[in-house]
């Protein structure tokens, strides 16, 4: 479903993506892992669209990308980010968010669709006509999820969608990913820089540094401490709740 060959990002004199290649099957799950700065992100934005500033190629259900992307590929590909207060504006509300997509893109029965996205996302009713400020974080994440899925996408990339939340609350919203991403059977793709986050919703696992992925294993590898790389050593040591999974 994702093909990414030769992908390369470049900020003026800063190469933040070098030459990164992968691929994700259909319905399938690939979890990226790096520190900060390690250009994870900024291979998601550039196969969301959000920067057209690349060199490679890349493709989604076998149809090559370009810089600038239609209305239908934004349809298809949805993209969930760290921070579900600054990605919902703070004076829409719930009701309002959810139906801004279906507008865009021309999308009928918005009431039963707004209805069913809350319920999919195990959210009250209660909570439609409220603004952002009025829910809790992973209330707020919850309704950023069911914002992506309105155009019933194929594809769903995630920007470390739990990192601002709760320790508590973090296992709730990846539980509602990996129910959603097998309902739904949607292709993923995740990045954070948590080892046991990613371990959780994705079997195999692209270990990023300095722009370039070092590493490619199974979750199952990762876990046993099968690694080659001596960033992926390092990376596992420092991951407590993943040794202890």
């Amino acid at each position: 479903m994702i093909d990414v060959e030769n992908l390369s990002v470049r900020f003026r004199d800063i190469e933040a993506v070098k030459s990164v290649s992968f691929r994700v099957p259909h319905g399938g799950s690939l979890g990226i892992v790096g520190e900060s700065g390690s250009g994870k992100s900024t291979i998601l934005r550039a196969l969301a669209g959000l920067n057209a500033d690349w060199t490679g190629r890349m493709a989604v259900d076998g149809v090559p990308l370009v810089p600038r992307r239609d209305r239908a590929f934004f349809r298809r590909v949805q993209m969930v980010f760290q921070d579900p207060y600054g990605s919902l504006h703070p004076r829409q509300t719930v009701d309002q968010a959810l139906s801004e997509p279906l507008a865009v893109h021309g999308i009928p029965d918005g009431e039963a669709r707004v209805r069913r996205a809350l319920d999919e996302v195990a959210l009250p009713g209660t909570i439609r006509f409220r603004y952002p400020h009025q829910l809790s974080g992973g209330q707020r994440q919850r309704v950023a999820i069911a914002r992506a899925l309105m155009t019933e996408p194929e594809v769903l990339l995630l920007d470390e969608p739990t990192s601002a939340l709760d320790v508590s609350v973090q296992a709730e919203i990846l539980n509602l990913l990996a129910d959603l991403q097998r309902r739904r059977d949607l292709t993923s793709i995740m990045v954070s820089h948590n080892l046991a986050v990613v371990a959780h919703l994705c079997p195999t696992i692209a270990v990023m540094q300095l722009g370039e992925i070092v590493e490619m294993l199974s979750t199952d590898d990762l876990r046993a401490g099968r690694t080659t790389h001596p960033h992926t050593t390092a990376l596992r040591a420092l991951s407590v709740e993943l040794q202890e999974s």
